[in-house]
């Protein structure tokens, strides 16, 4: 068939597009993650998509394959590539199939992702990104990954957004990260302050500097930012590199700041855009 509905389906939202001829017809979004579904009410979910979009095949991605979601998709390990993904879809119901994870084993380490493998290869399948690539995509579960002729070879995640959550709503130095978040001199402070290689030094020190009066209250959550995606950033980014970063422009705006003061170059890359061209090439492969 060449029309069918790609469903991008996370944690707390949802997006979905109607694919006509292998472009989105028509779109629809909702905060109806996989936590806002109750148990055995995905078939119920899916037919409201229907309902908004079209009686058609459902292909999805992202949380709804993981063991919290409609049924576990399970892991496509790596080097990972579209045919390899196109090659596992798990079928949950009528003309319904659901895009597997990617798995890393390296030693002791283990990582796995779901719906950025989708982005992260589509990039590539819409030439948004070379097929040799550094790529990111910040958030709670901030993906670093490498693609190598087109397939994904490696990758880790880092926990950046939730651990500067986490501070700010749980810990001694949380009362001062009260301000707003932006690429300033407060943040580009935090970025420098990461390369001294001890972090949690540097993050106690925010108490200390709101004791002190040594900084203001204001330009602590800032401060805070930098020091965690600075940190999150120089283990991975070297002088040289070409980032491409699958990010909405605010967060985009702070990891570039990062990535350029290391000496890097970063590529903001169309993240919604990406995830169409993998789910769309994913289709053509399985049908």
């Amino acid at each position: 068939m060449s029309s069918f509905i790609a469903v991008d389906w996370g944690t707390t939202n949802r997006r979905a597009w109607r694919i006509e001829d292998g472009r989105p017809a028509d779109v629809m979004r909702d905060a109806t993650g996989i936590l806002s579904v109750p148990p055995g009410g995905y078939a119920d979910a899916a037919t409201a998509i229907r309902a908004r979009l079209g009686d058609g095949p459902l292909l999805m991605a992202g949380m709804v394959g993981s063991n919290r979601g409609w049924a576990d998709a399970g892991y496509v390990p790596c080097p990972a590539s579209l045919a390899a993904l196109a090659a596992r879809l798990l079928p949950v119901a009528e003309d319904a199939w659901i895009v597997p994870g990617v798995s890393i084993v390296e030693g002791q380490r283990g990582d796995v992702m779901r719906g950025e493998e989708v982005q992260f290869l589509g990039a590539v399948a819409g030439g948004l990104a070379p097929a040799d690539a550094l790529m990111c995509q910040p958030g709670t579960h901030c993906k670093w990954a490498r693609v190598e002729g087109g397939a994904l070879t490696r990758f880790s995640t880092a926990m950046t957004g939730e651990l500067f959550a986490l501070l700010r709503d749980h810990s001694l130095i949380g009362a001062a990260m009260r301000g707003p978040v932006a690429d300033g001199a407060a943040f580009r402070d935090g970025i420098a302050r990461s390369g001294e290689g001890d972090l949690t030094t540097a993050l106690f020190g925010v108490r200390a500097s709101s004791v002190l009066a040594l900084r203001d209250d204001a330009d602590a959550a800032a401060y805070v930012s930098g020091l965690l995606i600075g940190a999150d950033c120089r283990v991975r980014v070297r002088a040289g590199d070409s980032v491409h970063l699958l990010a909405d422009p605010a967060l985009g705006a702070l990891y570039t700041a990062a990535i350029e003061a290391l000496g890097a170059r970063a590529i903001l890359v169309d993240s919604h855009a990406a995830f169409l061209a993998g789910i769309i090439r994913i289709w053509e492969l399985q049908a």
